[in-house]
């Protein structure tokens, strides 16, 4: 049977509720939003003489709580228009609605008496053979299911989003001892394929994978910060992006998350886990109570380990329980990791560091080790599932079984006994069977170690992924120090950025230059893409800064025809260009996707034209493509002035697209051409099967274009007037407004005295010499220089 879904039901709208719901209409799916009618009146509703029979009244519980999850920021849904998907209503007069679902997803307080309740009311109306699923993290299986039909339990499981849905990827899947293994595998699939996320089968243990494991691990650190006389800055240091954490790292996630919520779990753990060898390391601290009797939980009361005063940031001392300034961390062993960019080659040297981070780690990782190799078959019979929950669930880079290989399985197990631990049977047994590692890369697929089959296995699910890390040594066509070029198979090619940040310096023009020769004299076609956190931050503006200050405007000039003529190389090259963006996509990076044949977005893509935060137009295209974009634009009986107007905004206010679905607003992604993929694991994958698809449709060299339509004087007039109406109403500085009356000039077309068609080339020269013109300034270079100093704009 094939199964589709078109409408879900979500019961309860609450944080975790709204934003299922939001994640659905995401992706085009029709949403009914449910929760119980209000049992008395608000002070509003009786002053309107409502009564509680009032329709507005009776669902102001469901609105109210979506409307919260939409103003909240960062926002769950892609799109405002796409919250016209959800539709809401009550548990009381709306229930029977839930007849013409696919789906039906329960989402209320975790009390297993109210779950009960609710799953009675669904049957009475849920058309057999719906799916039906819970987002508990913590009640098992058996008993929500008792009292259940039998079609119930045959179509029950648990699903369990992480919040943000939107965001965090980890979807656990839990079935129920009656569930069928086509309910399972759809859902593993759907969670996948259609939500974007990383699918992860997990037993009905408490608190599944991804928080038994990650909340043993903030438990660890807990008892381990004063044992080890650190502070929480310091474990912060420690725990955050230089181990390929999230930069609130520990403390500051606990003070985003809550400490009651965390407290929730950790009592959940050590009331229904007593065999579990950690079972004390479950009891709060001293510290913990204390803070939880004093309602210090974090952000949501205003104080957790860290408060804000005014402007200044205060940090808990965890020995006095006050709080003072915070003390800035710093350690010799991190010290030697800075020049090591990949984090999974940074834990051999953290680990054997002599100062207290070394000793930190050793004693750290040990811990960890220790637990999870326990953990199966206990909570996974894989061990690929803890590493794919704790990097989709907790955003860590490298899971504890990746980071174990790292180190080594030996030094590992060294590590274990130093602390008191003993490695796992299963372990031993691996190593003595030859197996030195849990991981493998074998004809470009990831391999694991399996404990049952005791020898390593194909990870499942990868056919419809391409791993660049497990292709870029094989497939390997070209590289120098800044990109690879690799071969994708089938004909085409794709080249990866591998420079700081990926931005766009001389290196990597240099590679995309190769790479269309490679691809027009060997190949079909070419993707630009990687898998690095962002697809690119822009060009490098610490060379434009250097090349400025040095006053080498020839050099500079040079370098900026290079990449405008790297970016038309790249439009009018005769295989089909296909850009992959992802994260941050700015600047420079932008430029780049606009001038791709096509572009296969993630939806996560965070892109636009942000150059005037540094003093400058964009300089690689941008400018000249928005121009050419509002001329393509232009219909008859249209205001033109208006339309171009649009596009000069987007660059002129440094507009950037929260979403891939946003970039269409602006301009920067094209209706009908580019395209948006959930599942940015796929990303890859399908951009190259928009290139094959385009190059064995016959694709052709496109014509240079010459009809591009400025409207001279008449457009560099009203803009003109309107920076001087912005700079009188202080809306923008004086340096402001000569940056945007450049821009003017060049989306004009110069001041011709009338509308006229002009080339690509004509527009690339007035953007370059107005891009040279402002790297004269001063204004602009404080600007570049306070980027580079500070990661953040400037206005001077």
């Amino acid at each position: 049977m094939t199964r589709r879904i078109s409408k879900v039901a979500v019961i309860g709208s609450g944080i975790m509720g709204s934003g299922i719901a939001c994640h659905f209409a995401n992706i085009g799916v029709e949403v009914l939003l449910l929760d119980i009618p209000p049992r008395e009146l608000s002070d509003a509703e009786k002053a309107k003489g409502l009564s509680l029979e009032h329709k507005t009244v009776r669902n102001r519980i469901v609105n109210t709580n979506l409307a919260n999850a939409l103003k909240s920021k960062p926002s769950p849904i892609y799109h405002p228009q796409f919250a016209s998907r959800i539709k809401t209503g009550n548990l009381e007069d709306d229930l029977k609605k839930i007849a013409d679902v696919d789906w039906i997803i329960e989402v209320v307080v975790e009390r297993l008496d109210i779950k009960q309740k609710v799953f009675e009311q669904i049957e009475q109306f849920r058309k057999p053979g719906t799916l039906i699923t819970s987002n508990t993290s913590g009640i098992p299986i058996k008993f929500m299911n008792d009292g259940r039909s039998e079609d119930f339990k045959q179509h029950f499981a648990v699903t369990h989003f992480f919040n943000p849905p939107r965001y965090l990827k980890l979807f656990e899947v839990v079935p129920g001892p009656q569930c069928k293994k086509e309910v399972t595998e759809f859902l593993l699939s759907y969670g996948e394929k259609f939500l974007g996320k990383t699918s992860v089968l997990a037993k009905d243990t408490p608190a599944f994978i991804g928080n038994r494991i990650g909340i043993f691990g903030i438990q660890s650190l807990f008892h381990q910060v004063k044992e080890l006389g650190l502070t929480i800055e310091e474990v912060d240091k420690l725990t955050g992006p230089v181990i390929g954490r999230p930069k609130s790292a520990t403390f500051r996630t606990v003070d985003v998350v809550g400490l009651d919520t965390l407290v929730h779990v950790a009592n959940g753990l050590y009331e229904n886990c007593p065999n579990d060898e950690a079972h004390e390391l479950f009891k709060l601290p001293d510290f913990i109570k204390t803070m939880m009797d004093n309602k210090w939980l974090g952000s949501k009361t205003g104080q957790g380990f860290y408060k804000k005063e005014g402007k200044e940031i205060l940090a808990l001392d965890l020995n006095t329980l006050e709080y003072r300034p915070q003390k800035k961390a710093s350690f010799s062993t991190l010290e030697l990791t800075k020049t090591i960019d990949s984090v999974i080659d940074r834990f051999p040297v953290l680990v054997n560091g002599s100062d207290r981070a070394g000793a930190f780690y050793r004693k750290n990782f040990a811990a960890m080790f220790a637990y999870v190799q326990n953990r199966i078959p206990e909570i996974s019979d894989e061990l690929y599932r803890i590493d794919d929950a704790m990097k989709a669930g907790f955003g860590w880079e490298n899971g504890p079984f990746e980071i174990w290989d790292a180190i080594g399985i030996r030094k590992g197990i060294e590590l274990m006994k130093a602390e008191g631990h003993s490695p796992a049977p299963w372990i031993e047994e691996m190593l003595n069977s030859g197996n030195t590692s849990f991981y493998s890369v074998q004809d470009g697929a990831t391999y694991y170690y399996d404990v049952t089959a005791k020898k390593q296995l194909k990870k499942p699910g990868q056919d419809a992924f391409i791993i660049l890390d497990n292709i870029r040594k094989s497939n390997e066509v070209w590289k120098n120090t800044d990109a690879v070029v690799q071969d994708l198979g089938d004909g085409i090619l794709n080249i990866e950025f591998r420079s700081k940040m990926n931005t766009l310096g001389g290196g990597v023009i240099q590679a995309l230059n190769k790479a269309v020769d490679l691809a027009e004299k060997d190949f079909q076609g070419l993707v630009v893409g990687n898998q690095g956190a962002n697809f690119s931050v822009g060009a490098n503006i610490g060379m434009i800064f250097m090349m400025a200050v040095e006053q080498e405007y020839d050099e500079l000039n040079f370098a900026i025809k290079m990449f405008q003529d790297t970016m038309m190389r790249m439009r009018y090259s005769s295989i089909p260009v296909i850009a992959a963006p992802h994260g941050m996509t700015l600047g420079g990076g932008c430029e780049l996707s606009m001038h791709a044949d096509k572009v296969v977005a993630a939806a996560e893509t965070y892109i636009g034209l942000v150059e005037f935060g540094v003093g400058v137009i964009p300089g690689g295209g941008g400018s000249k493509e928005m121009t050419l974009r509002a001329s393509d634009t232009f219909r008859k009986n249209d205001v033109e002035l208006n339309v171009l107007q649009e596009y000069f905004l987007t660059i002129g206010m440094a507009k950037v697209a929260t979403s891939a679905y946003e970039a269409f607003d602006f301009g920067i992604l094209q209706k009908g051409k580019d395209v948006v993929v959930i599942n940015r694991e796929r990303q890859i994958a399908e951009a190259k099967k928009h290139a094959l698809l385009m190059a064995e449709a016959g694709y052709t060299m496109p014509i240079k274009r010459t009809d591009v339509k400025v409207l001279g004087k008449q457009a560099l007039g009203m803009f003109l007037v309107g920076t001087d109406s912005m700079e009188a109403g202080k809306y923008i500085s004086e340096h402001d407004k000569k940056i945007a009356n450049k821009l003017a000039y060049v989306m004009a077309g110069g001041d011709l005295s009338e509308p006229s068609f002009v080339s690509e080339q004509y527009l690339l020269d007035l953007e370059r010499e107005a891009f040279l013109s402002l790297c004269t300034e001063r204004k602009t270079l404080e600007r570049i220089q306070h980027m580079l100093k500070t990661g953040k704009p400037l206005r001077n």
